[in-house]
């Protein structure tokens, strides 16, 4: 009976340069493109850089792939496989750079949240780029020498690539200088090195930090009444999800966005720049003692922030949740969780509509106040990519709008649509909050702020969704919008001045930096935490 003869086992060499040249010629094939474009469009492109770039890549990826595949690895560089065709897709699709604040954002993520990012084109992309590449790197039979032989080998290799990489890069090195100065992004693009480095970055600081002593604040911090007032403060802090202050009309916008609101004495803060641009880094940041400038996420979670502070001084605290959990700020107050069972008539089993706080709003103000109270509404706002689920039909006013994930693949004007249409509807419910307040207007002094966790892009340069690292981050993921209200008497019993804030929100500048303090003086409270001058409330009070 005749076999036919068996295929030969790959040698380690050949499945390293076969690896090395499918990471070089598909998984950074986007990033080559890229650059290859942004090289040409110069008027006088560097060839040299154009052309020896993939070859640079290559021999990188040799040295990367000599490290690391052994006879005992062969599952873990499946893994890479399917991890980097994931990164692919995400940065060719949204512009997404995965850096260690990224992969803090997918610690922290649910189910629900992940889920919106799930498509037919990122199944298909991942599947035949990822999932058949890893299990027939894991079925492939391959043939390894000796331990000594093969390191000799690996030692061999590894040598040669390092000398070519190093022979371009110095033979061209005013060329290569010129590019990555002028491509600062380009370090964070290339697969996997940089994504490799930010996730052990990312696991080190999470998981293998000295634990901090906790550090207590505001162990002073006392209410100091106004002599005037005689009715408790009711103050609701929203806090928005997604929301770029380019698309509130309240700054310039042409479109209707703030029609609901405008029918109020809205005080819009017009230049106000975000902590961070992802919601992991943004809400215990904004809520921290610490500026954005010294800001440490390990030192936050084990300090004090201005919500634990104003409960110290006797003030009401409640955190309503809808959306994926409050990043360790409300873990000492009372905190009400909307639940996402679609049962309940605003949700879907993933997310509920911000209508759902309403009700839980007025639940939580049936019953009369003893003392001043602070309310936090954390928003689902406008979370993309599915900005289509953040409105009831009756909110689809901007049309056609893009009534799917894959974001990337709608028109300009359908996106647009779609993130005004829920930029609509969170003005809707920053206007029924106030409606809800006014009803309360006979026992409280009543305020309410509004202020997003960061921004949006929209498609601009090619970049979608949030989370670019913010010393390149675009001023669309960086700029936010902040708008407050007041009733008359919470204006006259705190001695705020409703037209020096308004002249204030235009000549200044303003940052999440402010919270903090702004919390603290909104809220008459004193303590040694307190910093005047970040207090933007205080050159409006008498």
């Amino acid at each position: 009976m005749y076999l036919p003869k068996a295929i030969d086992a790959l040698s380690s060499k050949t499945l390293i340069l076969i690896t090395s040249l499918y990471f070089t010629l598909v998984l950074n094939s986007h990033m080559l493109l890229e650059y290859s474009h942004k090289i040409l469009a110069l008027e006088e492109p560097d060839y040299f850089v154009l052309i020896t770039l993939p070859i640079v890549i290559f021999f990188l990826m040799v040295v990367v792939f000599s490290l690391f595949i052994t006879r005992y690895t062969s599952p873990v560089i499946s893994v890479l496989i399917l991890f980097s065709s994931i990164v692919f897709y995400a940065t060719k699709e949204y512009g997404i750079i995965f850096d260690s604040t990224m992969f803090q954002n997918f610690y922290e993520t649910d189910v629900s949240e992940a889920s919106t990012y799930f498509n037919l084109n990122s199944f298909i992309s991942v599947s035949v780029l990822g999932v058949i590449p890893a299990v027939l790197f894991l079925l492939v039979s391959v043939n390894y020498k000796p331990f000594f032989v093969e390191l000799k080998e690996r030692v061999i290799i590894i040598l040669v690539s390092l000398v070519v990489i190093f022979g371009i890069v110095f033979s061209l090195y005013q060329n290569y200088a010129s590019f990555v100065r002028n491509n600062e992004q380009f370090k964070r693009s290339v697969i996997p090195t940089y994504y490799i480095s930010s996730l052990v970055k990312f696991v080190n600081s999470e998981f293998f930090f000295e634990p901090l002593v906790y550090l207590s604040l505001g162990d002073d911090a006392v209410k100091k009444e106004p002599n005037s007032k005689n009715k408790p403060n009711l103050v609701v802090f929203v806090l928005g999800e997604t929301a770029r202050a380019a698309n509130f009309e309240y700054n310039g916008y042409t479109r209707d966005t703030n029609r609901y609101t405008s029918q109020y004495d809205i005080i819009p803060f017009q230049n106000v720049s975000s902590c961070g641009t992802t919601t992991a880094v943004s809400v215990p940041c904004m809520f921290s003692h610490m500026e954005r400038a010294n800001y440490s996420g390990n030192r936050a979670k084990s300090s004090d922030n201005v919500i634990d502070i104003l409960k110290k001084a006797g003030i009401d605290v409640t955190w309503i949740e809808n959306n994926s959990g409050c990043k360790g700020v409300c873990d000492r107050v009372k905190t009400i969780k909307i639940p996402t069972s679609s049962k309940n008539k605003y949700c879907d089993g993933f997310y509920c509509l911000d209508i759902a706080l309403l009700e839980k709003l007025e639940a939580e103000l049936s019953s009369p106040l003893q003392n001043d109270k602070l309310v936090v509404m954390h928003m689902i706002g406008s979370h993309g990519p599915t900005y289509y689920k953040r409105y009831p039909e009756e909110f689809r006013k901007f049309t056609p709008d893009c009534p799917k994930s894959d974001i990337q693949n709608c028109t300009n004007d359908e996106l647009v649509n779609t993130y005004d249409n829920t930029i609509l509807y969170t003005d809707y419910i920053l206007s029924e909050t106030i409606k809800t307040l006014i009803s309360l207007e006979g026992q409280y002094n009543l305020s309410m702020i509004y202020v997003s966790d960061h921004g949006e892009s929209l498609g601009e340069n090619g970049v979608y969704l949030h989370g670019i690292p913010y010393s390149i981050a675009p001023s669309e993921q960086v700029k936010v919008p902040m708008l407050f209200w007041m009733n008359k008497q919470f204006s006259e019993q705190n001695s705020l001045k409703p037209d020096c804030l308004v002249a204030a929100t235009r000549e200044f500048t303003y940052s999440h930096d402010n919270i903090f303090h702004s919390l603290l003086g909104l809220m008459n409270v004193q303590s040694i935490e307190y910093t005047e001058k970040l207090d933007l409330f205080k050159r409006c009070r008498s």
